[in-house]
């Protein structure tokens, strides 16, 4: 049996693919940036934050966030296209 209904129109895998990736990039960027702000209100010091993994924290929100925007969006069109061609087919 199917668990999709009649009318509704089939989810495909770049669709799963796109949601899993955009999911996974936000929430990566938000938990690096959290770990700045934990960071700094524990006291790291500005030149503590040039070594070790902190440059790559600290730029990861910086890329991440506009990455996972921009996969939503492409999701969000992509869906919109589809749906469109499914009641398309229909009429």
């Amino acid at each position: 049996m199917s668990s999709a209904k009649p009318d509704e129109t089939p989810v495909r895998r770049i669709d799963r693919i796109l949601t899993f990736m955009s999911l996974g990039v936000i929430v990566l960027s938000v938990g690096c940036f959290f770990a700045l702000l934990i960071a700094d209100a524990a006291g790291l010091e500005a030149e503590d934050f040039g070594r070790g993994a902190w440059p790559v924290v600290a730029t990861v929100p910086m890329i991440g966030l506009p990455v996972g925007f921009v996969l939503i969006f492409a999701l969000l069109i992509m869906s919109i296209i589809r749906k469109g061609r499914a009641t398309d087919q229909r009429s």
